[in-house]
């Protein structure tokens, strides 16, 4: 018998394991939450099963997201990660993944960690919702909308509510499986 799943998790195999295994689930690790932050950016526009199929591509480019080492990208990096088929070849996007790799760092040197920097915006713990249907969960809420203003001032790019919510949704800052979902109470518990 199948597992009771969100419903936008049974399109595929790629996104029922991405679901699975790490959507919702709480994240402290800096590259982690660097990763996100850039497929989060690349996205816009796009499908999220579109960057889940270049995610590794993403990886390999972006050195594993070391924010330290893409922060250290020069314009010749830029024109190869232009020319890379198994990315999103956006100048504005890819320019971004530099910068806020630039960001995150000053972010670490004042705060130690991207990381506790990033869960204040839910005070230090994860949102649990109880929604029943997908039409109930929201595209932005009020502290998604507060983490993008705190990081567009920061100099942060490609930073909107919606892609705020979407990143504290994937990082576990918000437990957004409907309460139906198998992986709603494994998160909770």
């Amino acid at each position: 018998m199948d597992l009771p799943r969100c419903p936008w998790a049974l399109s595929n195999s790629l996104q029922m394991t991405y679901h699975d295994r790490e959507w919702g689930t709480p994240v402290h690790n800096d590259s982690q939450f660097f990763e996100f932050l850039v497929l989060e950016g690349a996205q816009a526009g796009l499908s999220w099963d579109t960057i889940l199929r270049k995610r590794e591509n993403y990886r390999v480019a972006f050195n594993g997201f070391s924010p330290s080492q893409v922060a250290g990208f020069t314009n010749l990096d830029v024109q190869r990660l232009l020319s890379e088929p198994g990315i999103v070849r956006n100048h504005l996007k890819i320019q971004s993944a530099i910068n806020n790799a630039r960001c995150v760092l000053r972010i670490q040197d004042e705060f130690g960690s991207f990381d506790s920097y990033l869960w204040r915006f839910t005070g230090g713990v994860p949102v649990r919702h109880a929604f029943s249907t997908a039409a109930q969960v929201p595209a932005r809420t009020s502290q998604s909308d507060t983490m993008s203003k705190e990081l567009h001032r920061r100099g942060f790019s490609f930073v909107g509510s919606t892609i705020c919510y979407a990143l504290m949704q994937a990082i576990g800052m918000v437990n957004d499986h409907l309460i139906t979902c198998y992986r709603y109470h494994q998160i909770s518990s």
